[in-house]
């Protein structure tokens, strides 16, 4: 007879041979494994269209950034123009973006060091030995 207070998982439990149960637990695992990766996907999906939308405005403002600088310059040179000619103050305008764009690269090198996820990469990688360890304790 059986006791009242078990659970219907119990009751299962006992009426079921071993391999049932591991059939049972391996199907649930697979559903589980399939829902998390159709849940990745949807939240990957999601970020890659606002990240879309993000670099989309960002390259507008850099596009919009570099004509007011582009102008900025031709007024500079004009301006300078007045004072030293027109050739001398194109070279110096020429020189100024020069020294910006060199420290803007000697900057730039220090991301030649990224690495992408390297502790993700390490933490995936120890998955299959967590759980050959929690099979072997059984």
């Amino acid at each position: 007879m059986t006791d009242p207070r078990e659970t219907p998982s119990e009751e299962h439990a006992e009426r079921s041979s071993l391999g049932d149960l591991l059939g049972e637990v391996s199907r649930d695992v697979s559903e589980l494994m399939r829902q998390e990766v159709e849940l990745a996907k949807a939240e990957i999906k999601q970020s890659a269209t606002r990240a879309g939308k993000g670099a989309g405005l960002y390259g507008g403002a850099g596009y919009a950034g570099m004509m007011a600088i582009f102008f900025l310059s031709i007024a500079a040179w004009w301006g300078l123009g007045y004072l030293i000619g027109n050739g001398w103050s194109g070279l110096v305008i020429a020189v100024v973006w020069a020294i910006i764009a060199l420290v803007l690269c000697l900057m730039g090198k220090k991301f030649e060091s990224v690495k992408g996820a390297p502790q993700t990469v390490d933490t995936v990688k120890e998955i299959p030995d967590a759980l050959k360890r929690n099979e072997e304790n059984r």
